[in-house]
């Protein structure tokens, strides 16, 4: 009832000034030249309030620049994130270039050449060798950039399945994740949604020998430096495995198996260490140290210390508990990740139990 008498309110207002404003515009008629036409003083004065606007805009941007960088991921943490890196900050590089030379030629030229009385505006129908420069040049820039994104998607792309790779499959449903490893054959066994029964949570062909001795987990690890393959599904409908800090992302699609391959470069022990995540788990546990005593005050558990760690998400608005769908990621040495995934039983041996 509080939000809709402000909003009465609020509006009550603007009719009052709209009506003041009505008043005065008529008490100071016949003091001034009131026939609708721009004069000198009038275009001298919006001349001025563009560059101050052009002025602002750019005080506004660079602002921004600086307060949001606090948001920024650190460093890749994949091989290819450093060219995935290097695609995306020169195209914000060339966005930003075009956008200061743009956008002050625009208010600077509303001012230079601002309405005067008795001067005429030059006119003419078409000027071919302008709109060759302003067809041609974006022509090329935008042919570079996606030439240059082409080949690095090519490179991120085309992996050697043969080479000695850790073969993950990402099973995804409403709303959580599950990870399937092959297991001494490398080979994933074959399933489909229609074996899905009692434990078989993930629809594995038990009549497939492959399927035998893969394990199934509910959390990743990963070899550090070592080639991951993942083979994606989804048991419901469409969903999105994003890995932000390895610059990955790939659909998760019903009915069918897509794939994406990277290879981690920094452990979880090594970002979790780095200055970057230090300096940022100590703020946001600053935020959370004081969240938490409006929590006990009003006899509730305080939140528990952050810690950092790697997550695949869902980044595809797929129910209710979407915000929730999350995975936590280990990147640890070879040695960590064999004895670890040692210790995970196979398929076929919890079929028989």
């Amino acid at each position: 009832m509080t939000e809709i008498l402000i909003i009465i309110v609020v509006g009550l207002l603007g009719i009052t000034f709209w009506q003041m404003s009505k008043i005065l515009k008529l008490s100071q008629s016949g003091k001034k030249d009131d026939n609708g036409v721009a004069t000198d003083a009038d275009n001298k004065t919006q001349g001025k309030l563009m560059l101050w606007f052009a002025v602002l805009f750019y005080a506004f941007m660079i602002y921004n620049f600086w307060d949001y960088s606090k948001f920024y991921l650190p460093e890749a943490a994949s091989k290819h994130g450093v060219d995935y890196d290097r695609l995306m900050m020169l195209s914000i590089l060339i966005i930003v270039i075009v956008q200061i030379v743009t956008q002050f030629l625009l208010h600077y030229f509303s001012f230079k050449y601002k309405g005067r009385k008795g001067q005429k505006a030059l006119f003419f129908a078409d000027n071919d060798k302008l709109e060759a420069v302003w067809t041609i040049i974006p022509v090329i820039v935008l042919a570079a950039l996606i030439i240059y994104g082409l080949f690095t998607w090519s490179d991120i792309m085309n992996f050697d399945e043969d080479e000695d790779a850790v073969v993950v499959e990402l099973y995804a449903y409403q709303f959580g994740w599950k990870a399937r490893y092959a297991g001494a054959d490398n080979t994933l066994g074959k399933a489909n949604v229609r074996f899905i029964k009692g434990i078989n949570t993930l629809g594995l062909d038990e009549s497939d020998p492959y399927a035998a001795d893969d394990k199934i987990t509910t959390e990743l690890h990963l070899p550090v430096n070592k080639r991951v393959i993942f083979k994606f599904r989804s048991q419901d409908i469409l969903h999105s495995a994003y890995f932000p800090f390895f610059r990955a992302q790939m659909n998760v699609v019903p009915g069918m198996i897509t794939q994406f391959s990277f290879v981690p470069t920094i452990t979880s022990d090594e970002m979790r260490n780095s200055k970057y995540m230090v300096d940022k788990v100590k703020e946001i546990n600053e935020i959370r140290a004081e969240n938490s005593k409006e929590l006990v005050a009003k006899g509730e558990m305080p939140l528990d210390p952050y810690e950092f760690d790697y997550y695949v998400l869902c980044n595809k608005i797929c129910g209710i508990s979407h915000y929730n769908m999350q995975m936590k990621i280990i990147v640890e040495e070879e040695e960590d990740f064999q004895a670890w995934l040692a210790q995970q039983q196979e398929f076929g041996e919890s079929i028989k139990q």
